[in-house]
């Protein structure tokens, strides 16, 4: 099973070209494909529709789209008619598979006085994976304090642990007369997570590392997936500034798939696509031999 992440940026370039069907060329081919800045109504890009433009690209995709905030831009009456006009930025889910269930989870945030501080989210999906269903998080964290992501990813950890006791997007659907969803504990987290490997906020997510011993595979801490396969944790760059492209100090690794511990054994490669232009972040893919059951 191939998964891959991308923050695509609302589709422009490094170059800074608009361009969407390069980023689908980018994606294509995965089995899940986990893409956050996805808007519609966009100044930045004319107001494209994002989320029908890339389902245009991509017919053969499941998906599932979750915008965390909507800001009106131009709703008016027209011809008698209210014709609504929102401003959405958030994430999407394309799958192979029919997607089983999703629930859009808002992550926790503080108002600023300064900089410009959105309402992120993660986009949760269950999927059926090859040996099983597999939950699957389309994730992007607050981008100029640690303090909040910290806190958010203690609540998306909360979440993503406590989805067989919580239930998901729904339980008790039998009294509807539908089978009942299933309740996986295996998961992957995909996204831009804006930290840096080894960070305060990082360390939060997979937890410390013993002098001795490493960091060891426990419950309760998600593996980041690069550092499963020998060599493909050195040196990685998933975001670089399109005004100083040369600057080696403004390119970093701000993109991950992180798997829960169980998952660790089926993790085979981890890779970043470096010819991918369609944005100033790169793809980062991740290939699973297969995913744990319910």
């Amino acid at each position: 099973m191939r998964l891959v992440t991308y923050n695509i940026q609302y589709g422009i370039g490094i170059d800074g070209r608009f361009d969407l069907r390069r980023i689908a060329d980018a994606v294509r081919g995965a089995d899940l494909i986990a893409l956050q800045e996805v808007s519609r109504n966009n100044p930045s890009n004319s107001g494209v529709d994002m989320v029908a433009a890339l389902c245009d690209l991509l017919p053969d995709y499941f998906h599932a789209y979750g915008a965390p905030f909507e800001v009106d831009m131009g709703s008016a009456l027209e011809n008698g008619r209210a014709v609504t006009r929102s401003f959405q930025f958030g994430n999407m889910v394309l799958s192979k598979t029919p997607i089983l269930a999703s629930r859009n989870l808002l992550l926790p945030r503080r108002r600023s006085y300064s900089a410009l501080n959105l309402q992120r989210g993660a986009l949760e999906v269950m999927v059926a994976g090859p040996s099983g269903p597999l939950r699957v998080y389309s994730v992007h964290l607050d981008h100029t304090s640690p303090d909040e992501r910290i806190i958010q990813i203690r609540f998306l950890l909360d979440r993503a642990y406590g989805y067989p006791i919580e239930g998901g997007a729904v339980t008790g659907v039998a009294d509807l007369g539908f089978p009942e969803p299933p309740h996986p504990e295996a998961f992957v987290l995909l996204g831009d997570f804006n930290m840096l490997p080894g960070s305060p906020e990082y360390r939060t997510m997979t937890g410390l590392p013993d002098d001795e011993f490493g960091l060891a595979l426990r419950a309760g801490r998600p593996a980041d997936a690069a550092t499963l396969v020998e060599g493909r944790a050195t040196g990685r760059v998933t975001w670089i500034d399109p005004k100083h492209q040369d600057d080696p100090a403004r390119r970093k690794c701000l993109d991950y798939a992180f798997v829960e511990a169980g998952l660790a054994p089926e993790v085979r490669d981890v890779w970043i696509d470096h010819a991918a232009k369609g944005s100033d972040h790169l793809p980062v893919w991740l290939e699973l031999a297969g995913a744990a059951g319910a």
